[in-house]
């Protein structure tokens, strides 16, 4: 799918190794990222509070499901305080991640003025690690 050139969102995560914890099964192993981060956008700026965490579920079948979920607190664009709630997933199969990945979020927020737009789940989501740290980007998808 096609999407708009510029992000209406872009995350900076920072993830927090030593809290990482994880399981290995017989059907499959779970890892959990937490992490926290900043946002700047034309939209909203602020941050990813640290109680943010990715949950990694790899099945079986080699199938793994990313499923991260996460608050950013900061104002909105037109400089009112608010929260926006991310629940971001992606599935990668053989071990595989894709440089960069895409993902499927969905926004939940409490901004009168960000509400019309974030609540049409018309996104996706993009990841990618370059030197400064790992980057989550949300385009609106074109009609």
């Amino acid at each position: 799918m096609k999407h708009k050139e510029q992000p209406i969102l872009e995350v900076l995560v920072e993830t927090d190794p030593a809290g990482t914890v994880e399981l290995d099964s017989e059907i499959g192993h779970v890892k959990m990222i937490p992490f926290k981060g900043s946002v700047k956008s034309s939209i909203f700026t602020g941050i990813v509070e640290p109680c943010g965490v990715d949950t990694q579920v790899t099945n079986q079948n080699e199938v793994r499901h990313m499923s991260a979920r996460y608050m950013l607190t900061g104002k909105d664009k037109e400089g009112a305080d608010c929260r926006i709630y991310v629940e971001n997933n992606a599935w990668f199969t053989d071990g595989a991640r894709p440089k960069p990945f895409r993902t499927v979020p969905t926004f939940i927020t409490d901004s009168k003025a960000l509400a019309p737009l974030l609540h049409r789940n018309q996104f996706i989501g993009e990841g990618l690690r370059d030197e400064t740290g790992l980057w989550i980007r949300f385009y609106e998808l074109e009609n």
